[in-house]
């Protein structure tokens, strides 16, 4: 019978490390692996011979190198990692270390390339980061000048449903604004709540956020649907670092005392629990007192913003002097002849440049810096530091 169509060297290799593990005799794994007891004992015998090498068909490639290190040390490694199929190259030396100190064990790296060579090694798919926020924080001296927006970690209702608390605070004042039951983190979910707190409280200097949907995207400048509405409407959207939740310390806190109070344990429906973060809201602000206000409660100190909701969202204008070029259905602008991606979340959306050094220009949307676009290169680099400028933007 032929081995299972997945990859015939990887079900090998895990029919040897379940063989080196005594759990299992050589007729229990041919039915394990759909494999006939002859071929299982084909390939233990060829494993006892060659190490992991037997395992593969015949190979034309030379079996020695004259800087390779000690056959022996390589085939101890590629046994301690048969007999620890999870564990990578720097647990296999240590472990080999231990076991026998007197010995001399290459470098962990030389350890990789040995088990990469035998094929031991998964790859780790390379993960897309948020670009890092390379603008400095608002100030937070008073009310408004600083919201922070998050989604309390997500739990499940009595009935069974999932439920995303969204809050959003007022920094200065600790106020809560709004704390409402999402059954998905989305924009289309997120957007209506971020209006109706626009439209009852007026708008905020700058929204500080973490790095996740739907705040923030992998995108250039990290922007995303909703960071991209706030910017029209002329609000800073700030996003801490990754892992450093203290940068947003006063929401956290009140994201403990929201979970102490309300989903400890969840309520037995998604509308019971959406009363209980009502009554929580009002407690939190009209109740409680804070010791960082002085022992006042927030609704004493906050105050709406001055700044009003518009009744359509501005266009984004720049001053004269920047050279404006509209986003392609691409992603792309068009720059001298030449195509450069800026980011798929903008397309329809003017971007602005200036121009920095002989071959170097500035890329904004809006007052938010997008990254530097490098004539020669023809592609804009993620601005890293906290010394981005800003270019002007008209009021509409």
């Amino acid at each position: 019978m032929p081995w299972k169509e997945t990859c015939a060297m990887d079900q090998r290799v895990e029919m040897i490390g379940d063989w080196l593990s005594r759990g299992y005799n050589v007729t229990e794994l041919g039915q394990m692996y759909g494999v006939s007891r002859k071929t299982i004992y084909k390939w233990i015998g060829r494993y006892e011979m060659m190490g992991p090498r037997g395992l593969e068909e015949l190979s034309r490639a030379p079996g020695s190198h004259p800087n390779a290190i000690a056959k022996e040390v390589a085939e101890r490694i590629i046994a301690a990692k048969m007999c620890h199929q999870k564990w990578g190259a720097r647990k296999v030396i240590e472990w080999l270390k231990r076991q026998d100190p007197e010995s001399r064990w290459p470098a962990v790296s030389t350890a990789a390339g040995i088990l990469g060579r035998e094929g031991l090694v998964r790859r780790r798919r390379k993960r897309r980061r948020t670009p890092p926020y390379a603008v400095p924080f608002t100030t937070c001296a008073g009310p408004n000048q600083v919201w922070s927006a998050d989604f309390k970690g997500q739990f499940a209702t009595g009935d069974g449903k999932l439920c995303y608390p969204l809050t959003i605070s007022d920094n200065s004042s600790r106020y809560l604004l709004e704390c409402r039951g999402l059954s998905r983190p989305t924009f289309e979910q997120s957007q209506p709540w971020f209006e109706w707190a626009f439209r009852k409280y007026g708008l905020p200097e700058a929204v500080r956020t973490d790095n996740g949907a739907p705040f923030a995207s992998v995108t250039l400048g990290g922007l995303s649907r909703l960071s991209i509405w706030f910017i029209k409407l002329g609000i800073r959207p700030e996003r801490i670092q990754p892992g450093h939740p203290e940068q947003n310390g006063r929401h956290e806190r009140m994201h403990r005392s929201l979970k102490e109070s309300t989903a400890q344990p969840p309520k037995s429906s998604w509308q019971m629990q959406q009363k209980a973060f009502d009554e929580f809201t009002l407690e939190y602000n009209f109740e409680r007192p804070h010791e960082a206000l002085g022992l006042r409660t927030p609704a004493s100190v906050y105050t709406p913003s001055s700044r009003p909701y518009p009744p359509r969202i501005p266009k984004v204008e720049y001053d004269h002097g920047v050279e404006i070029r509209q986003v392609r259905h691409s992603g792309e602008i068009k720059w001298k002849g030449r195509r450069v991606y800026v980011s798929q979340a903008l397309v329809g959306e003017p971007v602005g440049l200036r121009q920095i050094d002989e071959h170097l220009w500035e890329v904004c949307f809006a007052f938010h810096p997008l990254g530097v676009l490098d004539d020669l290169a023809s592609r804009i680099t993620p601005q890293t530091n906290h010394r981005a400028t800003v270019l002007p933007m008209s009021s509409v």
